[in-house]
């Protein structure tokens, strides 16, 4: 029903409101700033590098030269896209959906899921941790990007509880009947695994589902694209069949508006407070339908071992060269040899451990860095290696698809 939960939307009438728009530490504000807390938020992720870097992070097919396959910046605007429409139907806060949306997958790995289970292969050998690009999310946010204030000085991006909240809990790779909030404050920070809590809002549980919708269908284009399926073959004529024969519907194709429209307007359907964000059987079937045949017939297909094992061996790559330049409090002097065989990669890891680490904020200018957050240092590096490594990891986590293979590049050009 339209409207059906302005009752409980984010908005200063909700008993939570304080809560979801508190922030870790103070943010500076303009005279005259007459945007609200969510639209902030908004716009510090849109103006921050990680926003910037999505535009050349894969989505499914990586390294690809065609220009009209999906990167990770299209999906994050298909997923403010449909969490956009479900939201004002539904009467929620669409900014603060759009902040979500926005920020959901500052995260991500080069490489996409590939990446992020290679990077989580590592970090549980040297760190003895699971990496996940959700909790990345929340570091990217809460610790690595910067952004300058008018005073020209470096200051975190200090999001709300809301929003933040919303980026380390949207995974939505589960098959789940009913997606409502919580009812109680985690601190972030704390939680282990995706999928451990629900959002804490209803708007950070219509972004989880929209993430879902939201490729389903183009993963499925882009693979026609790129000839790994063909429009009249076996397995899509007959997903297309099953789908026609659920839906009561005559479709001519599978593209990702065909099946987005179904599963959006039985989502505003039939979803209230009292029952939650649900799907009705048969959609929800579909989109189980769907996901099987894509691992089946796309994420799992032959076709993409090669560039797997490429994009592997660059990651591991990367990771080894910088791993072994660790000294302790020597570990700067070992980055400044390295800038010497590989320029790109030692200046710009170099500069990075001057920002975040203990031994590089010993020589760091100030000026050039303002006044971070506490001035924290995120990696105290000159007694403990393990925090090292877990710098390594941020790094490569942070890299575009491109970058990480001009990398590489250098790695293997003399």
């Amino acid at each position: 029903m339209e409207k059906a939960f302005a009752s409980v939307r984010m908005d200063e009438h909700h008993p939570n409101w304080q809560i979801a728009i508190s922030r870790k530490g103070s943010l500076y504000r303009r005279e005259g700033d007459f945007r609200t807390e969510f639209g902030r938020d908004y716009t510090r992720i849109l103006h921050s590098t990680a926003y910037s870097r999505l535009k050349h992070k894969t989505q499914v097919f990586f390294t690809t030269k065609n220009d009209h396959i999906c990167t990770r910046i299209e999906h994050v605007n298909h997923v403010a896209s449909v969490s956009g429409t479900i939201g004002r139907y539904l009467g929620l806060n669409t900014e603060l959906i759009s902040a979500i949306a926005n920020g959901h997958d500052l995260g991500h790995a080069p490489f996409g899921h590939l990446g992020e289970r290679v990077l989580s292969r590592i970090s549980q050998a040297e760190l003895g941790e699971t990496f996940w690009h959700e909790r990345q999310g929340l570091r990217v946010v809460d610790d690595m990007e910067t952004l300058l204030d008018p005073a020209g000085k470096m200051k975190n991006m200090m999001l709300t509880y809301a929003v933040r909240d919303g980026i380390i809990n949207h995974c939505g790779e589960v098959r789940q009947t009913v997606l409502r909030p919580r009812e109680y404050v985690v601190p972030l920070e704390s939680i282990t695994r995706p999928n451990e809590y629900e959002p804490y809002t209803w708007e950070g549980c219509v972004v989880k589902i929209a993430d879902k919708i939201a490729y389903l269908g183009r993963d499925i284009e882009d693979a026609v694209r790129l000839r790994i399926l063909t429009e009249d073959g076996k397995p899509l004529a007959e997903l297309k069949q099953r789908l026609n024969e659920q839906l009561h519907a005559h479709l001519q194709s599978l593209t990702n508006t065909s099946i987005m429209y179904p599963l959006i307007t039985d989502i505003c359907r039939e979803s209230t407070p009292e029952k939650g964000l649900v799907l009705s059987e048969s959609h929800l079937k579909l989109m189980d339908d769907v996901m099987k045949f894509n691992y089946e017939y796309i994420y799992r297909s032959k076709r993409l071992e090669v560039y797997h094992a490429y994009a592997r061996l660059i990651l591991e790559s990367i990771y080894g060269i910088l791993k072994a330049c660790y000294a302790g409090s020597n570990t700067l002097r070992e980055l400044e040899r390295l800038r010497q065989d590989y320029p790109t990669l030692g200046k710009h890891f170099l500069e990075r451990m001057k920002k975040y680490s203990d031994i590089g904020r010993a020589v760091a200018s100030r000026d050039k860095f303002g006044n971070a957050f506490g001035n924290a240092v995120m990696y105290r590096i000159a007694d403990d290696e393990k925090d090292y490594r877990l710098a390594c990891i941020d790094y490569i986590a942070g890299m575009t698809d491109t970058y990480a293979e001009k990398i590489f590049d250098e790695l293997t050009t003399f």
